[in-house]
């Protein structure tokens, strides 16, 4: 069942359009990426699902109703543009944020020292935000994200200024999440972490959807004809129905090979195949591109078609 629907939104600046009927869906427990290059269009629809300015037209769904903006304090949103008040000490600043999120002095120290446990910050709550470095002002935005347990986290590239380990971290909170029911959605140059983390993805670019749906539906759809194998005694060139992209000894008489199909055979028969030509089969797989593939094919098959 989805969680928010976004259908048919439009909105244009003057002469620009930044948004041409963009329609996704986004199901509820899930982890959604919204992908495209700079200049796409993905924050001017976040800014859309948040109120904080009108499409042209179309409309936001929210649980199948027209979303307002009692909705938009129940969500937890984290802006590209960092915004934190530097004069605070981080505890002020999470007590005063929790209010305008309508929890009691409680339940912000509550929430705010959990995350403060989760993301190994325990000791933070008296830290002056002006001395913080920037992959520390991320947490503390992150946290006042989810300070008031939302049900719906909308993320603006929310990997930039961490590190590696604290990258993982974020990560971990969030697979966390969305099996304790979240539904999360954010965008993201960094594909690594598209496929790792999404269950579905939406990619916009000139303003208008490119590609949608399940990740796992998308890989497929785009596999190649190209399979990686290991194996004994040397692919011989002249066996039919494919080609050998590359071949090495890795050791002894083992071989890597990339074949690519030159007739359309399914994996079974090309393994009965090789194995008729005596060649026996350690590892075999179909080559298949990740998201960062996908991606720069989609935007290049996009510019060319200009």
């Amino acid at each position: 069942m989805d969680l928010l629907n976004v259908k048919n939104i439009c909105k244009s600046y003057v002469n620009h359009r930044a948004l041409d009927n963009i329609s996704i869906d986004i199901p509820r427990s899930s982890i959604f990426g919204l992908l495209g290059p700079n200049g796409a269009g993905k924050t001017t629809l976040i800014r859309i699902i948040n109120q904080i300015i009108n499409q042209d037209s179309g409309k936001i769904l929210l649980h199948g109703k027209n979303i307002n903006y009692d909705d938009i304090r129940k969500i937890g949103y984290m802006p590209e543009e960092r915004g934190l008040y530097k004069k605070m000490k981080i505890g002020d600043f999470l007590l005063f944020m929790g209010k305008l999120k309508g929890l009691s002095r409680s339940e912000s120290i509550n929430s705010a020292k959990n995350w403060f446990n989760n993301l190994e910050v325990s000791n933070w709550w008296n830290k002056n935000i002006e001395d913080l470095s920037k992959g520390m002002s991320q947490k503390v935005q992150f946290i006042l994200t989810v300070l008031h347990n939302p049900d719906l986290i909308i993320l603006d590239e929310p990997f930039s200024g961490f590190d590696p380990v604290n990258t993982n971290l974020i990560k971990k909170n969030l697979l966390r999440l969305k099996d304790e029911g979240k539904t999360i959605i954010f965008s993201t140059h960094r594909m690594e972490s598209v496929d790792e983390l999404c269950d579905n993805l939406a990619m916009i670019n000139k303003s208008k959807t490119i590609l949608s749906g399940k990740i796992n539906d998308i890989k497929s759809a785009y596999k190649s004809d190209i399979y990686k194998i290991k194996h004994l005694n040397r692919i011989d060139d002249k066996i039919s129905n494919f080609s050998v992209i590359d071949s090495k000894i890795v050791f002894d008489n083992i071989y890597e090979s990339e074949i690519k199909l030159t007739k359309k055979i399914s994996s079974n028969d090309l393994l009965r195949l090789l194995l008729s030509n005596s060649i026996e089969i350690l590892e075999f797989k179909q080559k298949t591109p990740n998201m960062n593939d996908i991606f720069i094919m989609k935007v290049e098959e996009g510019n060319n078609n200009v």
